[in-house]
């Protein structure tokens, strides 16, 4: 019974004029053909295309598996990687620590 219900409903929607779509839809063979390409957008626009500007691996390894740090408990621990990235002039946020409220970079908009 479900499917003779369903074959006529398909069947009254193939045929009524105002629920075919008047173009192809976007996902088939003939709209693809027709619309252009999208422009290439160059040889530079690609985030590999530039050098890493980070820190390297090298550098995260001493930082993260220094003997000093292992031996601190882990609020202090927290404190010396951002301490330790600081020095180097990268931003390590820690919020591990209870009582240590860390600065919004947004701003709310104000209703006047």
């Amino acid at each position: 019974m479900c499917d003779r219900i369903a074959r006529a409903l398909v069947w009254v929607l193939n045929v009524l004029p105002w629920t075919r779509r008047p173009q192809p839809g976007r996902h088939s063979a003939s709209y693809l053909t027709t619309t252009a390409p999208e422009p290439d957008p160059g040889p530079n626009s690609c985030a590999w295309s530039r050098p890493w500007t980070g820190p390297s691996s090298e550098l995260a390894r001493s930082i993260f598996r220094a003997e000093e740090a292992q031996l601190l408990i882990p609020e202090c621990r927290e404190r010396f990687f951002a301490t330790a990235w600081a020095e180097h002039g990268y931003d390590y946020p820690y919020t591990a620590t209870t009582g240590v409220h860390q600065v919004s970079f947004t701003t709310a908009a104000v209703a006047a």
